[in-house]
């Protein structure tokens, strides 16, 4: 009887899958001028600054917080940085943007956390598909943070890659 060899287990390549490092949305908050401005077109400042300090700012403890304004209207570039001064000491991180580029701005944080010691020299299978969809941005901020590391880097699954780097074998 013929032994069946499973080649993938036995060819050394890590499977690396970028769906745990999706920020759960959960976790982004929005922080939204609009409902601080007067006819939702001017922001006044002493009812802006009275607004802030009467705002409940615990509902945003932990969280990430995109700061926006979800309006066309004048706003000037203090107002945001007064919103940030009373998020930063309840917020886990404030971002200026909306909750969708602040994902992508976390998912490339812990990214680039990433140990790459422990791909050191080792092919790298950046797994290709699944059931959450991963932004093109994930695959770029991997294959750069990954590539100075490892032997080689492939997209796909482990029985069907697309090539995307190999190191350069060593001349003698």
């Amino acid at each position: 009887m013929e032994t069946i060899v499973n080649k993938v287990a036995e060819s050394g390549i890590i499977t690396l899958d970028l769906a745990p490092y999706i920020p759960s949305g959960k976790d982004i908050a929005v922080f939204d001028l609009k409902p601080f401005l007067f006819r939702e077109m001017i922001l006044r400042e002493k009812d802006y600054r009275a607004a802030l300090q009467d705002h409940d700012w615990k509902q945003y403890e932990g969280k990430h917080v995109a700061i926006l304004c979800s309006v066309e209207a004048i706003v000037p570039v203090w107002a945001y940085m007064l919103a940030a001064s009373y998020l930063q000491p309840v917020a886990s991180s404030i971002f200026y943007g909306t909750p969708e580029e602040m994902a992508k701005s976390l998912l490339i944080q812990k990214i680039n956390q990433i140990d790459v010691a422990e791909y050191a020299d080792k092919r790298v299978v950046i797994k290709g598909c699944g059931d959450t969809p991963i932004p093109d941005v994930a695959y770029v901020a991997i294959t750069h943070h990954l590539r100075p590391a490892v032997k080689s880097i492939m997209y796909g699954e482990p029985c069907s890659t697309v090539p995307i780097y190999k190191k350069p074998s060593k001349s003698v």
